[in-house]
């Protein structure tokens, strides 16, 4: 794992963006087009904002979604769909969009975004760590064990909590229980990992990540010590805790 510890949130973004945009171009450079996974929250904005900038061929790249709550519409503020499409698709129109449709039949969804993802390895996944140490919506205890690319998951209140606190909702109670997320696994495979983990509330957390010695999926975002070629992109507050 490489580790940058940027000035605040801003230049994080830029630093995560940067290091993203040149792995999906070298992708592209390599066999002509990029797939990619995209994460969401308040932990993305500065990046996303960052990365649609950037001089990318867009219709050479696939995107696929890295989570979603189940039966939330897409109309709700809290929408990964929404935040995606408003965020990054309507900007830069990649050549194909998989988004995860938590309204429907959860286990078709998960089919044909598996089907889909396999058939070629993902590139470059954009993620984060939350305040509980989940990567997607792996709650700890994470699930390290199933081959799945997809599953569904149901999250438990620390992860609830932050939805709040970052303004998605109003109150515990109205966040989903349930969400489609990808697997630890599958995030494990991809060939470059771009961790954007800004704030104070994910102090702990990162401190967390760091200092396991080894993976445990009571911390889940400590196998990404394990990666070859993840970077984890801090800011002062975020990187608070971590001594070194």
């Amino acid at each position: 794992m490489t580790i940058y510890n940027e000035k605040n949130e801003e230049e994080l973004g830029k630093t995560a963006a940067l290091y993203g945009a040149a792995a999906i171009k070298r992708a592209i450079s390599q066999k002509g087009y990029a797939r990619i996974i995209l994460a969401t929250g308040a932990s993305q904005f500065s990046m996303l904002a960052n990365l649609v900038k950037m001089d990318i061929p867009w219709d050479k790249v696939t995107m696929f979604h890295l989570d979603e709550y189940c039966d939330l519409p897409i109309t709700h503020k809290a929408s990964f769909r929404k935040y995606l499409q408003e965020r990054f698709v309507d900007y830069t129109h990649p050549q194909r969009v998989y988004f995860i449709d938590g309204e429907g039949d959860a286990i078709e969804n998960i089919k044909i975004l598996t089907d889909a993802l396999r058939e070629e390895p993902i590139d470059v996944a954009f993620i984060g760590i939350g305040e509980n140490g989940h990567i997607a919506f792996n709650d700890p205890p994470a699930d390290f064990k199933t081959r799945e690319a997809y599953i569904l998951v149901n999250l438990n209140d620390d992860c609830k909590r932050q939805q709040v606190n970052e303004g998605w909702f109003r109150s515990i109670d109205e966040v989903p229980s349930r969400a489609i997320s990808m697997t630890v696994y599958q995030i494990m495979q991809s060939k470059t990992i771009i961790c954007t983990v800004p704030g104070i509330r994910k102090a702990r957390a990162v401190k967390a990540t760091l200092e396991a010695k080894d993976p445990t999926p009571l911390v889940p975002a400590s196998i990404l010590n394990h990666h070859k070629d993840c970077y984890l992109i801090l800011d002062e507050d975020s990187a608070s805790l971590i001594s070194v």
